[in-house]
C-alpha cells in the first residue's frame, strides 16, 4: 500500500512520463533515447510514437541539437494594473458610444490619466470594433473653437476708442488713398463687390498685406484677429485667406487695364513725381529640348533681377 509521500511522488512524476504537450513530449522522449539509454523501441512505446516517426525526430535533433524547447520568461511587468482597473470603466463609457478620445477625455476628469493609445488597445482586446463617423448631435457635449466673425462693412464700429496694431504704419497711406476716389476707381472698372464687403475693402486689405511685406494671401490668417488690419480696410474684421484667394478668379481680365488707367491719372492728379527709371526682371529658364547649347544648365536661386536704369 503506498503512503501519501509515494502517491505525491507518483502524480509528480506523470507529469513528466506522461507529458500533454507536444512540445514537452518531444524532449522528454529525446532525453529518454540519449540520457536514459533507452532503445527506439522502448520510447516510442513510452510516449506514444511510432518508431519511424521517432527516428525522424532523433534525426532531426542530431541536425539541430541548439533547438529551443524552453522560451525564457520575457522581462518586466506581465500586468497592467492601471488599465485592468479602469478597463470596466472604458467598455461602460465605449457602450455609451463614446470615442476612444472621449473615453481619454473623461478619464482625465476623473484624474486617471490614461491615452487615447492605451484605451484603444484595450477596447480592441475585449472586441470592440471602430465606431461609425458620427453626426455633430451624436457627439458628446465639449468644448469646441468658437466660429470667428463674418468681414461685414455694415458691422463696422467706428466709435472712439484705443487700438492696439501691429499694422500701425500702414496709417500714413491712408491720406493718399483718400486724396483719390478709389472706391469709385474700383465700381468703374468692373471690380466685383458684396454688400457684406465692397470691392474697396479687398483691395486695401491685399493692399495692406503688400505695404507691410506679407504679399501672401496665406500670410493673412496669422493676422485676422488683428483690429488695426480690419480698419485699414473699412471692415469690422479682415477678410480670410479662402476670400481674398478666391476674389482674383472673380475679376474679368479686361478690368484690369481700366484701372491701370484710372490709377495713373489719380497719381498724375496727386502731383506726385513720375519715375524716371524701370526695374526688369529676368529670370533664367532651363532648357528641356533635345539639343541643349549647353552640357549644364544654371538657374539662379535670387530672388531679385538685374536692374537697368534708362533715362526717359
Amino acid at each position: 500500500m503506498l503512503n501519501s509521500s509515494t502517491e505525491k511522488i507518483t502524480t509528480f512524476a506523470r507529469f513528466f512520463l506522461q507529458p500533454a504537450n507536444s512540445t514537452h513530449r518531444q524532449y522528454e522522449a529525446l532525453r529518454a533515447y540519449f540520457v536514459e539509454g533507452l532503445t527506439n523501441k522502448q520510447v516510442a512505446k513510452r510516449f506514444g510514437y511510432t518508431e519511424g516517426s521517432f527516428r525522424v525526430l532523433v534525426h532531426e535533433f542530431r541536425k539541430k541539437p541548439d533547438r529551443q524547447f524552453f522560451i525564457p520568461p520575457a522581462k518586466g511587468p506581465h500586468t497592467a494594473p492601471k488599465k485592468d482597473k479602469l478597463r470596466k470603466q472604458m467598455i461602460a463609457l465605449r457602450k455609451e458610444n463614446l470615442s476612444i478620445y472621449d473615453i481619454s477625455h473623461v478619464l482625465k476628469a476623473k484624474g486617471q490619466k490614461v491615452s487615447p493609445v492605451s484605451v484603444s488597445l484595450i477596447l480592441k482586446e475585449e472586441g470592440f470594433a471602430r465606431l461609425p463617423r458620427r453626426r455633430d448631435d451624436e457627439r458628446p457635449p465639449s468644448t469646441r473653437p468658437a466660429p470667428g466673425a463674418v468681414a461685414d462693412v455694415r458691422q463696422l464700429d467706428l466709435t472712439p476708442r484705443h487700438v492696439h496694431t501691429k499694422f500701425g504704419g500702414l496709417f500714413l497711406f491712408l491720406p493718399f488713398l483718400a486724396a483719390i476716389p478709389f472706391d469709385k476707381m474700383l465700381i468703374e472698372a468692373g471690380f466685383p463687390g458684396s454688400k457684406l464687403i465692397h470691392a474697396g475693402h479687398v483691395m486695401r486689405s491685399l493692399l495692406a498685406l503688400k505695404l507691410f511685406g506679407s504679399a501672401r494671401h496665406s500670410h493673412v490668417m496669422s493676422y485676422v484677429l488683428d483690429e488695426g488690419l480690419a480698419l485699414f480696410a473699412g471692415l469690422n474684421v479682415s477678410p480670410k485667406r479662402a476670400f481674398l484667394t478666391e476674389y482674383s478668379s472673380r475679376i474679368d481680365p479686361r478690368c484690369y487695364p481700366k484701372l491701370m488707367r484710372l490709377w495713373f491719372d489719380a497719381m498724375a492728379n496727386l502731383g506726385l513725381e513720375q519715375g524716371i527709371s524701370f526695374d526688369l526682371d529676368f529670370h533664367t529658364i532651363p532648357f528641356h529640348g533635345e539639343d541643349a547649347l549647353v552640357q549644364k544648365h544654371y538657374v539662379s536661386k535670387r530672388k531679385g533681377g538685374r536692374w537697368f536704369q534708362n533715362d526717359l
